[in-house]
This record gives C-alpha cells, sequence and structure tokens, in this order.
C-alpha cells in the first residue's frame, strides 16, 4: 500500500471528503489517506493523528519522505486531543470498533463545534455509532457496505442537524442495519447480516440449552428480536 494507491475501503472513505476541506485524520496509521489526498490536490492542509508510537512515526516519515511536512501536521495524541477547536472541518475515523469511534467522538466533542462533516469507518458494531449521531445532533447523509479481501466494512458520513431524517420511521431498523444500506441491500450488505444471522442462531442454541436465569431469557427475547428482523429484511 503507498500513497498514491489507497486500499477500495480507504478511497471510498476520500469519496466523501469535501473538496478544500481542512481534514483531521484520527488513528491515521502511516498517514496514507492525508498524503494521498494532499498529493490529489483535494484538500490543501490535514492533521494525522496517531495515539501509538510506533505508527505515529510511520506517519511522520511517510509524510517527510514525500515532501509534505507544510501540509500534513503529523501529532500524537489521544482521539482529537490533537486537533484545536476551529482547526479542521472534516473529519476521518477509519479501522477502529464502531464503540471505539463512538468514544473518541463522545470524548472529543468539544473539538466538534465548527466541523461540518465526520466520514467514519467502522469494522464492527456501526450501531454504535448511528445511536451516537443521533443523540448529538448528527444526521446521516450517506452510507455505504463494501467487501474487501473477504472482509465487509460499512462507511458512514454525517453532518450537523437533521439527525432523524434518514430514519423515517424505521428507527430500530435504521440503527441497527443503516437507513441507506438498507434500501440498496447490496451483495455486501446480504453477506454481512447472513452471517450475522448464522451466529446468533448458533448463540440463542446455546442459550436455549443453558440454564434459564432472568438474564438468559432476557438475551433471548433480545437475540429472538434481532433475528426476526434481520430474516425479515433479507427475506424481501
Amino acid at each position: 500500500m503507498n500513497s498514491d494507491k489507497l486500499s477500495k475501503r480507504l478511497e471510498t472513505v476520500t469519496k466523501y471528503i469535501p473538496e478544500g476541506a481542512r481534514l483531521a485524520d484520527i488513528g491515521s496509521d502511516h498517514a496514507y489517506l492525508p498524503c494521498y489526498m494532499v498529493q490529489k490536490g483535494g484538500i490543501p492542509f490535514a492533521i494525522a493523528g496517531e495515539v501509538v508510537e510506533g505508527p505515529y512515526r510511520s506517519a511522520k516519515s511517510h509524510v517527510e519522505e514525500l515532501g509534505l511536512t507544510k501540509k500534513i501536521s503529523v501529532r500524537k495524541g489521544d482521539g482529537l486531543a490533537v486537533i484545536q477547536p476551529g482547526e479542521v472541518d472534516a473529519i476521518t475515523i477509519a479501522g477502529m470498533g464502531g464503540s471505539l469511534i463512538a468514544s473518541i467522538l463522545e470524548q472529543g466533542k468539544s473539538k466538534l463545534a465548527g466541523v461540518k462533516r465526520l466520514i467514519l469507518q467502522p469494522n464492527i458494531s456501526a450501531i454504535s455509532i448511528r445511536e451516537w449521531l443521533l443523540d448529538n445532533g448528527w444526521g446521516l447523509i450517506a452510507e455505504e457496505i463494501l467487501e474487501e479481501d473477504g472482509k465487509i466494512y460499512e462507511i458512514l458520513v454525517a453532518e450537523q442537524g437533521n439527525e432523524r431524517v434518514a430514519y423515517g420511521d424505521n428507527l430500530e431498523k435504521g440503527l441497527l442495519l443503516g437507513p441507506y444500506l438498507l434500501q440498496e441491500k447490496n451483495s455486501a450488505f446480504q453477506k454481512k447480516w447472513s452471517m450475522e444471522l448464522a451466529t446468533w442462531n448458533k448463540i440463542l442454541t446455546q442459550l436455549k440449552q443453558a440454564s434459564t436465569s432472568a438474564e438468559n431469557e432476557k438475551k433471548k427475547h433480545e437475540l429472538l428480536k434481532k433475528i426476526q428482523l434481520v430474516e425479515e429484511i433479507l427475506s424481501k
């Protein structure tokens, strides 16, 4: 992987970065994404944030090698701690779990005031992000789901305001499955949820065999509800 060719996953993320945006890429790894965007002339300035020493050094040396130190600031710090309020207007966070991304946004809320767009790519639990966006006044404007090297990724794009619009009257389904992804139901979507169903059914079987406790019954009830919901969607 290098900065003139991104993975399909990251290239899909770049499609949603507004032209001319000042970008912060959080958990930037080798800073591939900001380097790619700056080299293509899509953005004038980026911050590459990394909390881990190894990836931080890799990002720094990658930016130096490409002679982009005037346009890309590589910073070490936790989540949104690397940016100042008003410094960027778009943020990308890719390649982490959904609940981690949601907690990064929650902890860095004070830095989001001037941010116009969030582009988020969770590896798991996209629902955690959708719930956070809904609770914090961010509306989904686009979503994508894709498969690359046998893994399935979701990309969520949000802007401030209109947080309920995308969901219509299907909030529960939309939070779990994605309101835009539900409309398209492409092959990656079908595959992801068929796999989830198989896992849930296995867990349900185990729960049925386990001793009955109030907690088990609650889990069974919640699982059954999700299974019915997803089966209904996939059968349409």
